[in-house]
């Protein structure tokens, strides 16, 4: 019984692997006059200039974005790069991977609190890391440079933790050619 059973389910089996899909219908193109190829031609290199007009705008676009958001952000008393940060990097690594005769000076920098011999070497070890993210993304690290303002250059000047959260910052600035 066994036997059979699978003898009928192996035939069948065979019998649709062995059946032919149905051909598809090919028609001839239509022939066309020589101005409607040079008309669809012309509307086609339209298109694509148009195309590649469009991707150096988005492309222009989207590096001056990535300029504008030049600072990473540290916790309290923190150095190392944090992961909300990863893509600024990325992108500032990209960049300068595909620019290799672009520069960038890395300014570290920390809140008031603690004092002003700490904070410079915590601003420090902040413009490394971020240096160090860089090259990691892909930047060679002679385009960096890196150095730290401590708690001379705040941002805001404050009182309070909200404040503070803004001056615990490293700064990717171009302006250093």
């Amino acid at each position: 019984m066994k036997k059979l059973i699978l003898s009928v389910l192996l035939l069948n089996l065979l019998a649709a692997c062995s059946s032919n899909p149905p051909k598809e219908e090919v028609t001839e193109p239509a022939t066309t006059s020589a101005a409607a190829v040079s008309t669809t031609d012309a509307d086609a290199q339209a298109a694509a200039d148009a195309q590649a007009a469009a991707e150096a705008q988005a492309a222009a676009d989207a590096e001056a974005a990535m300029m504008q958001k030049n600072s990473v952000y540290f916790p309290f008393d923190v150095d190392a790069v944090q992961d909300a940060d990863r893509e600024t990097i990325m992108n500032h690594a990209e960049y300068l991977a595909s620019h290799p005769d672009a520069k960038v000076r890395v300014e570290g920098n920390a809140d008031e609190r603690g004092s002003s011999e700490y904070n410079l070497g915590l601003g420090q070890r902040r413009a490394n890391n971020t240096k160090r993210a860089l090259v990691l993304g892909g930047a060679s690290a002679s385009q960096i440079e890196t150095v730290s303002y401590g708690e001379e250059k705040p941002r805001c000047s404050e009182h309070n933790e909200a404040c503070w959260a803004q001056n615990r910052r490293a700064d990717i600035n171009y302006s250093a050619q």
